[in-house]
This record gives structure tokens, sequence and C-alpha cells, in this order.
């Protein structure tokens, strides 16, 4: 990630592990700078968002953008008019959690004029085992489908391939392969490998040769408990 860019966007593929990523960056960024808002414009997917962890944001002084309170668990389209107060408030740092694919990129398309001259990252989260971005073709198409919506360039690539609490570093490892073969194609950088910390002992060798952020899980399945 670039340190001198104000406003981070994480964006994939459906089930890419973008919000994991979101929260985590907000945590880590909240220790560098006065002001740290997470923007959760994830307005696809029902069950993984980032305003379902709003009690941590809280305990660390993070402000989450978000409908109201009253709409947070609607699937409709809504998204929240916070983000220009932010956006126009040099002390803030912002993470935007956008939604999955093009659809989701859409809902980015609507600031573009508002950010565009802060030049914000769009990062884009591939996790190797979801449908449509498991070979280069599908995530180079996934890609261009998000560039398209949100009027934005992809600037950087995560790999966060995995499969839950079931992830073995061979998940990562090919999920690595691809990630690389992907930025090599896009002719960005590939950013680094995020692995869940219950896999740190596992993942030592692969960690002392290539570039890893280790994370905590706060967005578990019904059936993890």
């Amino acid at each position: 990630m670039n340190p001198k860019r104000k406003i981070t966007i994480l964006s994939g593929h459906f089930g890419s592990g973008k919000t994991e990523i979101a929260i985590n960056l907000a945590l880590t960024e909240r220790q560098r700078f006065e002001k740290v808002a997470i923007n959760d414009l994830d307005i696809i997917n029902p069950y993984y968002r980032s305003r379902d962890v709003a009690g941590t944001f809280l305990q660390h002084d993070i402000e989450l953008i978000s409908p109201k309170s009253h709409l947070a668990t609607s699937d409709l389209p809504i998204v929240s008019g916070e983000i220009y107060r932010v956006l126009h408030d040099h002390r803030y740092r912002l993470i935007v959690d956008a939604g999955g694919d093009k659809d989701g990129a859409t809902a980015l398309g609507q600031y573009y004029h508002e950010w565009k001259e802060l030049r914000p990252e769009l990062l884009f989260v591939l996790n190797k085992n979801r449908p449509y971005v498991s070979t280069l073709d599908g995530a180079l198409f996934t890609v261009e489908q998000i560039e398209k919506a949100s009027r934005l360039q992809v600037t950087g690539i995560i790999n966060n391939s995995n499969i839950g609490i079931e992830t073995r570093m061979q998940d990562i490892q090919t999920g690595f392969e691809l990630a690389n073969e992907l930025a090599e194609s896009l002719k960005i950088p590939l950013l680094y490998t995020s692995i869940s910390k219950h896999l740190k002992d596992d993942a030592q060798e692969f960690a002392a040769n290539h570039n890893v952020v280790f994370i905590d899980r706060y967005m578990k399945s019904p059936w993890e408990g």
C-alpha cells in the first residue's frame, strides 16, 4: 500500500475476503493516524459486512460509515453520504470496503468526481478458491469489470487465497502463484499475501521468502460459532 495516499479501496470477487482485509487494515492504520474511517460500501453481500463488527471499531475509535442502524440489515443498495465529510477532512485515513466484482464496484463510480484528485489506490483482493477468479483469464476479466464500473485503475494485488478454517499452506501457495501471474500481466505490484494468524506457525517458511501480513479473523460463518 502507498503510505502517501489518503484512501485505500478494497475490491474483489464475491468471497475474496476483502472485508477481513479492510477490518485488519483499519485497525493497523489507527496506530499511525489521528483519525481513521472505514466506509462499508458492500451493497452486494448481505452476510459478510464490515458494519457487523461495529463494536470493534468503536473500541478502537475507528469511525464506521455505513447505513443507519434501522437500514443496516437491508439488502437494498443503500450508501451513506457521510463519506463526503471524511473525504474533505485532511486528518482522516479512509479505508473503503467495496462490493464484489463489477456490480459492487458500480457504487464506487458515484464518488469518482469527489475523490479523483485524491488519487485513491484500488486494491484487488484475490482468493483463488472462488469461482470465476480461479484462473488468470477469470481474474483478469474481473479486474477489467471493476475498473470499468469504478472508473479507477487497480493499483495493487493482495493474495488472500483461503478456504476459511480449512485453509492449508498449499492453498496459500497456489493462490500466490496465480496472484503473481495476475500482477505481472497487469504490470502492477503483488503487495502481500494475507494469512490467518492460526496458520502462523505453518507459514514461517513462506513468510521468510514472501511479503506476508498475518491477520485476525473477524468475519466468521455461522457454523464456526
